[in-house]
């Protein structure tokens, strides 16, 4: 296992104290006792998988495909998806599978539509899912061309459903109160009611919610600077490619927390400087099974192609950072990251051919 580090601001380094300031740089670490097994060949970039009580798993596939996944077999959910536009970076997105599926047999998914990115509820009925609720929430704003159409979902501690939008590359839009997108929004599972949570997102592309109910987001960077941050509702991250408003086309060379424009902005607890790792995904790994990583935040790469494990203190501080020889470069692109009921670490590949999904557990 070889330790990275990157710029934070409440961010304790432990180990590569040579590293250069603001970016990544390997060290000599202890190696890993990390078992990683492929449970599912054959997908299309798998974007969220979710867990059923019956044991498969549910994953949906940018393209605009679900599928079950049993011991290994993939079979296609018959599902009215013709609205999905898969398109750049948007397509058939987050998933969440809820908490009393096993009598109501609903999940939630996110899509792209032609007209904007919209949450939708559905009801499971053997290898079918209908739709019932069409849209939970809809409104939230889509690029045509797909880019930054982040919609990760997660379940809160207080059972709100978590939504990680990003800005569509549209100046104004992470900082305007009235929009949807570059935000965390905070919504009723069962009504899809609520609103903002947080603003001044670029592009959210992970929520972790930690046992305690602290909760963990990743977030792309443009050429530099990808970021986990804790969240605090009603704050802002400070992203504002609008420079103020003073601009009107997308200007990227701002920070991506802007405390000189938004002095109470929450900087990030991680940064990566430069290079950036398209960081993706997050989740906390947790139970005794995981020993002296029990705890650990999980968080996967796209560009970087590894899984970054950092130790999170109680507050949300990064106190150091590490990645496993046998998720490093392994299997391409990582994209989604789940817990499994067995305490396993889950994740997808999102190489565009044929993709996985992988089991990783303690060795």
């Amino acid at each position: 296992m070889r330790r990275v580090v990157g710029f934070a601001a409440v961010l304790l380094l432990t180990a590569c104290s040579n590293a250069p300031s603001g970016g990544t740089a390997p060290d000599a670490g202890p190696p890993g006792a990390i078992r990683v097994e492929v449970v599912a060949t054959g997908l299309t970039h798998p974007w969220e998988v979710g867990f059923l009580p019956d044991g498969r798993l549910l994953v949906t596939e940018r393209p605009g495909r679900l599928a079950l996944v049993d011991r290994g077999r993939r079979t296609e959910v018959r599902a009215d998806l013709g609205d999905v536009v898969a398109r750049g970076e948007g397509g058939l997105m987050g998933l969440v599978v809820h908490p009393d599926f096993a009598s109501t047999r609903r999940f939630t998914t996110c899509h792209n539509t032609a007209r904007d990115v919209r949450l939708v509820t559905w009801e499971l009925t053997g290898a079918e899912a209908a739709r019932v609720r069409d849209p939970l929430r809809g409104g939230l704003p889509a690029n045509p061309s797909g880019r930054h159409s982040g919609c990760r979902l997660a379940l809160a501690a207080n059972g709100k459903l978590l939504v990680g939008t990003g800005d569509t590359a549209r100046p104004e839009v992470a900082q305007d109160r009235g929009s949807l997108g570059g935000k965390v929004l905070e919504l009723d599972l069962a009504t899809g009611e609520g609103g903002v949570l947080t603003r001044g997102h670029r592009n959210v592309q992970g929520i972790a919610v930690r046992s305690d109910g602290l909760v963990l987001t990743a977030e792309h960077g443009p050429d530099v600077d990808d970021e986990v941050n804790v969240l605090k509702p009603g704050a802002n991250y400070g992203w504002d490619p609008s420079r103020g408003g003073t601009v009107d086309h997308y200007d990227e060379d701002v920070p991506m927390t802007d405390l000189g424009r938004f002095p109470d902005a929450v900087p990030a607890v991680w940064s990566s400087g430069s290079p950036t790792e398209a960081v993706c995904d997050a989740v906390f790994l947790e139970g005794e099974e995981w020993g002296d990583l029990n705890g650990v935040l999980a968080v996967t790469a796209l560009k970087g192609a590894k899984v970054l494990l950092f130790t999170v203190t109680a507050e949300g501080g990064v106190h150091s950072v590490s990645v496993p020889e046998q998720l490093d470069g392994t299997h391409g692109r990582l994209r989604g990251a789940a817990l499994g009921p067995d305490n396993a670490l889950y994740l997808t590949t999102s190489n565009g051919a044929d993709d996985k999904v992988l089991k990783v557990t303690r060795g």
